[in-house]
């Protein structure tokens, strides 16, 4: 009984360390395109909106999200 409760703890360890392991990986991806002025500002301008002081950002929504 406890064997079978320590295994299955061990599976459940693994797999947590499978996950963390993945987003380190991709998290170590995303530093390195951080590091290239060029992705930093496509990124900022995508994810947050940001525009330069001489130009107008328009949004377009799909139709079926204006419900």
């Amino acid at each position: 009984m406890a064997y079978s409760k320590l295994k299955k703890e061990e599976q459940e360890l693994k797999e947590v360390d499978r996950y963390y392991k993945e987003r380190i990986k991709e998290n170590r991806q995303s530093v390195n395109i951080f590091n290239d002025d060029k992705y930093l500002e496509q990124f900022a301008r995508e994810k947050y909106l940001m525009k330069r002081d001489n130009e107008d950002v328009f949004l377009f929504e799909e139709e079926d999200t204006l419900q």
